[in-house]
C-alpha cells in the first residue's frame, strides 16, 4: 500500500423519502489497499457504493479520483474511469458460456477479437482458471464468482468494489479468493470490501470505515480490533454473543424418509433418497454450497412441491407428505425462506398485511374469513419492536425496507408464532452482526422451549455456533449427520466442495 490517495469522498449526502441514507460521508481509499466498509443493515453502505459506481447521484458532496473530480451518472461511466464492482448476486445467464457472459458485460471494444484467449490468460494470471467454453449452468457457485471477477478485471479497474464476496464460497474457495485479492493489492489496485464476516475483515483489510445511521462513526485498523469490538462500533452498543446450552433433545418432531425430488431446472440437482430427523429442542444444521439442492429441499419440506415415489414426511407423528403449506402451518410448521421478496414477503403489501400471509391461523389474525386488522397491526408492531426492524411504520410496503431489516421482520414474524417445527433457510443472510446475534439467541430460545429447528445455511460459522448436529448436502445427497463437537470447519468445507469439485475447471488439476 502507498500513501497516495486513489478515491476521496467529501461530504456525500443522499436523501430518500423518509430516510437520510448518507449524511456527510467523508473518507479516503489509498492506492493498493483493501479497505473495509462496515455497518449494520440500513447504515447506508449500499447507497454509498451505488454513488461511487454511478447508480445513484448524491444530493451534496464531491468525489475525487486520482485528484480529479469524479461524478459518474451511470455504471458504464464509472467502469470507463476505472471503477469495477463484483455484486453479491451474480448477473449471469446459465444457458450461455463463460465467454458469452463476459462479452455481454463489457464494452464492445473489449469484446473484440481475442476475447477467449484474454479470458484464459487473465484467469490463469490471477489463479482463477476458467474454461471460456463451459456453460455457466454447469459450474459451481465458486467458479461462477470467478467469471464475475475476471469480467471485472478485463476492464482494468483501479478500484474494485466487492459486496459480500465470500457468502457463497467454501472455506477452501475463500482461501483462493483471498490470495487473488492480495495479488491485486500488490499490483497497486484498491479494493472496497463489504462483508458481515468480521474475522475476514480482520484478516484481510488494512483499514475500515464504519457507518451508522448514514454517518461515518469510526475508522480503524481491523487487525488491531476483535470481531466483537468491530461489531460494537457498527451497532453502537455492547454485543451479546449467543450462548448454546447443553440440553437433551426430546421426541422426534420432524421425520424425513427416502425424500427424492426431480429438479425441473436442467442445471439443478435432484434430491436423492434423503433421510433425517429433528427432535424437540434440537437445531439440526444442513451445510452446502448454493445450488446443491437446498431450495428443492426447502420446497419439499414446506409443501410447495410434492416428493417422488416412496418419500415420507411426518410432523409430530402425522403424515404430511401430501399436505400443502397451509395445512402444515396449522399443524405447527413455520418457514423462513431464503428469498425475502416474493417468497418471504409480498413486496407491495404493507408490513401488517404481510403478517396475515403466514400468521393468520397461529396468531388468530382472521375469523371466519374476515381479517382482524387490529390484531394484525398489533402483531406487526410486536415484530418490529421485538426484532428492532428499522422502518418508517407498519403501513409501509415490504419492499421499502433494506434487505437486512426485511429479513429481521420475516424471522420475527415466524418465530413469534411459537412453531413446533421451524424450517429456516439462510436466516441471517445479509444481516449485520448485532441482528445475526439476536436471531441466533431467539433460535436457541425457542429450541429450549421445545421447537425442532432445521437450519439450512451456507454460513459455517453460523452452523457451528448454534447447531447440535450438522449434515452436508452436495449434488442432492445428504451426508450422515454428525455432532458438532466431532466436526471441524475444514472437514465440512471439504465435504461441501467434494461433489462440485468434479465439475470444476479441469485445468486446476
Amino acid at each position: 500500500m502507498t500513501n497516495e490517495t486513489l478515491l476521496t469522498l467529501s461530504g456525500l449526502t443522499k436523501q430518500f423519502p423518509g430516510v437520510l441514507a448518507n449524511d456527510n460521508v467523508s473518507f479516503e481509499i489509498k492506492k493498493g489497499e483493501i479497505h473495509a466498509l462496515l455497518g449494520e443493515n440500513g447504515a447506508g453502505k449500499s447507497t454509498l457504493v451505488k454513488i461511487i459506481y454511478g447508480v445513484n447521484k448524491p444530493d451534496a458532496g464531491t468525489m475525487l479520483l486520482n485528484g480529479i473530480p469524479f461524478s459518474p451518472t451511470k455504471p458504464s461511466e464509472a467502469r470507463a474511469q476505472g471503477i469495477g464492482m463484483v455484486f453479491q448476486h451474480f448477473s449471469l445467464f446459465e444457458a450461455l458460456t463463460v465467454a458469452e457472459n463476459i462479452e455481454l458485460g463489457i464494452s464492445p471494444e473489449l469484446a473484440k477479437n481475442g476475447l477467449r484467449e484474454r479470458i484464459i490468460d487473465m484467469s490463469k494470471q490471477y489463479g482463477l482458471e476458467l474454461d471460456p467454453d463451459r456453460l455457466i449452468g454447469s459450474l459451481s457457485v465458486g467458479v461462477r464468482q470467478r467469471v464475475e471477477i475476471v469480467r471485472c478485471l478485463l476492464q482494468d479497474p483501479q478500484l474494485i468494489i466487492m459486496d459480500e464476496p465470500t457468502s457463497v464460497l467454501t472455506p477452501q474457495e475463500v482461501d483462493v479468493l483471498f490470495q487473488t485479492l492480495q495479488r491485486l493489492r500488490n499490483e497497486g489496485r484498491s479494493i472496497l470490501y463489504i462483508s458481515h464476516k468480521l474475522e475476514e475483515i480482520r484478516a484481510l483489510c488494512e483499514h475500515a470505515t464504519i457507518l451508522r445511521g448514514g454517518k461515518v462513526v469510526a475508522t480503524c485498523t481491523p487487525a488491531e480490533e476483535s470481531a466483537k469490538s468491530l461489531a460494537e462500533m457498527m451497532i453502537g452498543s455492547s454485543l451479546t454473543l449467543p450462548q448454546r446450552e447443553t440440553n437433551t433433545p426430546g421426541d422426534v418432531r420432524l421425520s424425513v424418509e427416502h425424500l427424492s425430488l426431480k429438479n425441473e431446472d436442467p442445471f439443478g440437482a435432484d434430491l436423492q433418497d434423503i433421510n433425517f430427523e429433528v427432535k424437540s429442542g434440537e437445531i439440526f444444521g444442513i451445510a452446502g454450497v448454493a445450488g446443491n439442492g437446498q431450495n428443492k429441499l426447502m420446497e419439499a419440506l414446506i409443501g410447495e412441491r410434492f416428493c417422488d415415489g416412496a418419500s415420507k414426511i411426518q410432523l409430530d407423528g402425522k403424515e404430511i407428505t401430501r399436505s400443502g403449506p397451509n395445512d402444515r402451518r396449522k399443524l405447527g410448521m413455520c418457514f423462513i425462506p431464503e428469498e425475502r421478496l416474493g417468497h418471504g414477503a409480498v413486496p407491495d403489501m404493507s408490513l401488517w398485511e404481510n403478517t396475515i400471509v403466514t400468521a393468520r391461523e397461529r396468531r388468530q389474525l382472521s375469523n371466519k374469513g374476515f381479517i382482524n386488522i387490529g390484531a394484525a397491526h398489533e402483531f406487526a408492531e410486536q415484530v418490529v419492536n421485538d426484532f428492532d426492524v428499522r422502518t418508517a411504520g407498519i403501513e409501509h410496503a415490504a419492499r421499502s425496507l433494506s434487505g437486512g431489516n426485511l429479513q429481521k421482520f420475516i424471522v420475527g414474524r415466524e418465530l413469534l408464532q411459537s412453531p413446533a417445527v421451524l424450517i429456516a433457510s439462510q436466516p441471517t443472510w445479509g444481516v449485520d452482526a448485532g441482528a445475526a446475534s439476536s436471531i441466533h439467541q431467539m433460535l436457541l430460545k425457542i429450541a429450549r422451549e421445545g421447537t425442532a429447528i432445521l437450519l439450512i445455511s451456507q454460513d459455517l460459522d453460523e452452523l457451528f455456533a448454534i447447531s447440535d448436529r450438522i449434515a452436508v448436502i452436495a449434488n442432492g445427497k445428504l451426508s450422515k449427520p454428525e455432532n458438532v463437537k466431532d466436526l471441524t470447519i475444514e472437514k465440512i468445507g471439504l465435504d461441501m466442495g467434494g461433489q462440485s469439485q468434479e465439475s470444476e475447471i479441469h485445468a486446476e488439476a
